[in-house]
């Protein structure tokens, strides 16, 4: 029951975000959703510290190698020890991170939502990020990357530092103010539903 409200939320909270974005100009800056993400991003770069600014640009720079290291160490690793349910687990894994990595570049084309730099003025980024901002392509890929690993192999010490990551890298991109807290929701819901979609994958 838990599980299944908590897809209906972030289910709401992917569409409403969608809708919200459509908006045309003050129709789209007052809307509560916009609202709840400046207040949350203002809120969040106000405790920025130099150590933990440089602590989370590291930990948003690795989700390249998580999500391309995690599935090629693992077909390595089939492969040389002729584990062919370690090579089977890699693809899975692999296919998961790579579908979301394209649905995400598909929906940031057709919403196109700004940056929140380039959207309330009021928000300062570390660094300015191209392209745009809805969904997060670091939580989509890495959520994806985390939540296939854990379906392939439901042990504990594999599920928490693969959602520590994960959840890490998700949050560096709002304190970085480079995402919205909608645009990483979006992004988790995403990465894990792909992942969840391609089960036949897993061996």
């Amino acid at each position: 029951m838990h599980r299944i409200l908590n897809k209906r939320l972030f289910f709401v909270i992917f569409i409403s975000v969608l809708i919200s974005c459509f908006l045309p100009g003050k129709l789209y800056a007052q809307s509560p959703i916009q609202q709840f993400d400046d207040r949350i991003m203002i809120d969040i770069q106000n405790t920025r510290t130099p150590e933990k600014t440089g602590f989370l640009l590291f930990m948003s720079n690795t989700y390249r190698y998580g999500d391309i290291g995690i599935p090629a160490a693992m077909l390595v690793g089939g492969i040389a020890y002729h584990n062919e349910a370690l090579r089977q687990n890699s693809l899975f894994v692999a296919s998961s991170t790579a579908i979301s990595y394209g649905l995400m570049t598909l929906i940031k084309h057709v919403v196109k939502r700004r940056r929140p730099f380039i959207q309330n003025i009021n928000i300062v980024p570390v660094y300015r990020a191209g392209s745009t901002s809805f969904p997060s392509g670091h939580a989509a890929s890495t959520f994806a990357t985390a939540t296939a690993l854990s379906m392939a192999y439901p042990k504990w010490y594999i599920i928490t530092p693969a959602f520590l990551w994960a959840g890490t890298v998700s949050y560096s991109r709002m304190y970085l103010g480079v995402h919205y807290p909608t645009d990483v929701a979006a992004g988790i819901v995403l990465g894990a539903g792909t992942a969840t979609s391609l089960m036949f994958l897993k061996r």
